[in-house]
């Protein structure tokens, strides 16, 4: 009997990515989850629960967890230097383009080369530079020391750009130049706080929160927190959603508020600031109950 598990077990030919598991299988990642290969080499369309629930599995899906945390991490590193337009330098765009998660994360975004114009990048070269996509649509090559991520806000051929990678078929993994932007108008600029977002009704505080929670934001208190670094100085845009842990929820003002929390007049609130904030607070508006006519709720 040992002679033949041996033999059954030398005639398993090992798949490339994968590793020898449990009764002749062999399991592996593939898009980010949990792949197996029968003891025949066909990749099977589900893993079976027995070898789901072994050791191998185990080790394998820490891999797929730490894998998963590292691109939310590279996700939301990239889009800080975007929300405060921040100077990269080449050198650092250099090393983590080595990295899948971070090019995957980069390709496509708007950079600003140092002194140059806006483009789509494409490529990252320690000797040539960067490579982009310029608004007429030619790929050039930008040997500067550093560049800029700009928010869109800041990006002033924003349409044509968009025209541009749409007719190109680029996508982005963070939002940038599809993402949804706020001008302040003129006429409020006096004013404390916007009121287009009052009494979004909530069934509990509870599903407010989860709902700013599921959008990335985070809560403090009665408030769903936006923290943004601007022009060298700290804000934070607050949308009141209520704390009544029991009761219903009713949104209520969104209001800016600097370092030391004393509330701005919106003339004095800058404009990516301004335009993030009030993102928040809509998005989290279009998750309220919606009342369908007759009075049931959606």
């Amino acid at each position: 009997m040992a002679s033949k598990k041996t033999t059954a077990s030398a005639e398993v030919t090992p798949v490339a990515g994968f590793v020898a598991a449990e009764k002749g299988y062999q399991l592996g990642i593939r898009g980010g989850k949990l792949a197996a290969v029968s003891p025949k080499g066909q990749v099977l369309a589900s893993v079976p629960k027995d070898l789901r629930d072994g050791e191998v599995a185990d080790r394998l899906l820490a891999v797929v967890d730490l894998l998963d945390a590292h691109r939310r991490e590279v996700e939301q590193t990239v889009e800080t230097w975007m929300l405060r337009s921040l100077p990269v330098p080449l050198a650092v765009l250099v090393a983590v383009w080595k990295d899948a998660a971070y090019r995957e994360v980069l390709e496509n975004l708007v950079v600003i080369p140092k002194g140059g114009s806006a483009g789509l990048l494409r490529a990252v070269d320690a000797k040539k530079g960067v490579g982009l996509v310029d608004a007429d649509g030619e790929t050039v090559w930008s040997k500067v020391d550093e560049l800029t991520i700009p928010h869109p806000m800041l990006i002033g051929e924003l349409e044509g750009l968009r025209e541009l990678a749409a007719e190109l078929g680029l996508t982005q993994k963070i939002q940038q130049l599809f993402r949804e932007v706020f001008v302040k108008p003129a006429d409020r600029s006096d004013d404390t706080e916007v009121t287009s977002f009052r009494g979004g009704r909530f069934e509990m505080v509870s599903h407010a929160r989860g709902a700013a929670r599921s959008l990335g934001y985070r809560t403090s208190g009665p408030c769903v927190i936006c923290r943004v670094v601007e022009q060298g100085a700290v804000l934070e845009a607050r949308f009141w959603i209520g704390d009544d842990a029991y009761g219903d929820a009713l949104t209520e003002d969104l209001v800016w508020v600097d370092g030391a929390g004393d509330a701005q007049r919106l003339g004095d609130v800058p404009p990516i600031a301004f335009s993030e904030g009030m993102r928040m607070a809509s998005a989290i508006y279009g998750k309220r109950v919606i009342e369908r006519e007759g009075g049931d709720d959606d």
